[in-house]
């Protein structure tokens, strides 16, 4: 197993379990956050539990790397997303930047284990 993706997901893991809770929970700032980009509300939890399902394939993927891949993808366009939001509302780089940041690092991890996508269950 490549150490580099071990670390990547791990922290990834980190990021998007804490990121889904605050949306999930309703902190202030993901609350506020929603408001800013115009979404519904019910949008931030449906975001929150989309980003837990990546974290669960995740952690799965560090027996069964077949499904690192697949959290990785599923993390990878929700992120993707999230850019595109910023851009769509005219956020400033700065505002941006962490979305492509973890966009980035999503892809990096999906590439490392791309090889390993054809066992996963149904491919």
């Amino acid at each position: 197993m490549d150490v580099v993706a071990i670390v990547l997901q791990g922290l990834l893991g980190l990021v998007f379990v804490m990121a889904g809770f605050s949306k999930i929970s309703g902190t202030k700032m993901q609350v506020d956050s929603f408001n800013h980009y115009g979404y519904p509300q019910w949008f931030r939890v449906v975001t929150g539990l989309v980003q837990w399902v990546g974290v669960a394939a995740l952690v799965i993927g560090f027996w069964e790397p077949s499904w690192a891949a697949v959290g990785a993808l599923w993390l990878g366009v929700t992120m993707l997303g999230g850019v595109l939001t910023h851009v769509r509302i005219r956020d400033t780089f700065k505002q941006t930047l962490a979305a492509i940041v973890f966009l980035l690092l999503l892809v990096i991890l999906f590439i490392i284990e791309l090889p390993e996508l054809s066992d996963f269950p149904g491919f």
